[in-house]
């Protein structure tokens, strides 16, 4: 791992630019929002973030990424991430993380809301709940040159609470020209994060993935993407993209119509 004290600053115009691309996604986030409920199909949410991206004269940073053949990831109800849209329609009931990534001028915004379809279960509820709330006590306890463990210790214990488990294998990580980069972030805390640190300048996302169950994942052979709970049972996720500031940390994708600090599902 990279020490960002001595990478991953930005100046004052690459943040600007990161807060730019952070605004478009957050835009788009909004903008797909109302069209997340029963009776669409992942496929159809896809076609209408891409053409959205594309409209606004920006790039779609997941189409091809890596060979990922969609503009965005749609990952139900067992679906911990990296669900590729397609025909499946939601229904009553379920939860779907809606994930983007957009490129505005060279520059990455990137984030993902799990929405409650309908009708929930209370479990349903009380997972994204976690998720919601891991991800805000991450991003409430950092600040300028913390150790990225700092984050893993404030998600386990938000996690902790409900005693569900907390996703090891996919973490966030720092972004900006490039749409992954070290420093990795993962959402438990491991020896090695306790030696690199988050100076001002650096741009990351926090992004827990909280299952109902086991924290234990099975990735689909047959597509290569798709990631799923090795027990079947419920996964939640929320992301936003993080600007360190000297002052603490940014969140550079808040929507305007989305859930903020403090919500109840």
């Amino acid at each position: 791992m990279l020490d960002g004290r001595r990478n991953l600053r930005l100046v004052d115009t690459d943040r600007d630019a990161m807060r730019i691309a952070g605004k478009f996604n957050a835009q788009l986030m909004d903008f797909i929002r109302p069209y997340v409920k029963p009776g669409i199909t992942t496929g159809e949410l896809d076609r209408l973030i891409h053409e959205y991206t594309l409209d606004h004269g920006h790039v779609p940073a997941c189409l091809g990424y890596h060979g990922f053949p969609k503009s965005s990831c749609t990952s139900v109800n067992e679906v911990i991430c990296h669900g590729i849209p397609g025909s499946y329609v939601l229904n009553d009931g379920d939860i779907v993380n809606v994930d983007i990534t957009s490129i505005v001028d060279g520059w990455h915004g990137d984030q993902s809301e799990t929405f409650l379809i309908g009708d929930v279960s209370d479990e349903a509820r009380s997972v994204t709940q976690c998720a919601f709330d891991a991800m805000h006590a991450a991003i409430d306890a950092i600040s300028p040159d913390c150790s990225v463990a700092t984050i893993g210790r404030a998600v386990v214990a938000e996690a902790k609470k409900y005693g569900y488990g907390v996703v090891e294998e996919y973490v966030g990580h720092a972004l900006g020209r490039r749409f992954h980069q070290e420093p990795s972030i993962p959402h438990v805390p491991t020896r090695a994060t306790q030696s690199v640190f988050l100076p001002a300048g650096v741009c990351f996302t926090i992004e827990p993935m909280i299952n109902l169950g086991t924290h234990e994942t099975v990735l689909d052979r047959r597509d290569g993407w798709t990631v799923r709970t090795k027990d079947a049972q419920l996964s939640a996720q929320f992301e936003h993209t993080i600007l360190m500031t000297e002052e603490g940390p940014e969140i550079l994708t808040q929507t305007k119509d989305g859930p903020k600090k403090g919500h109840q599902f």
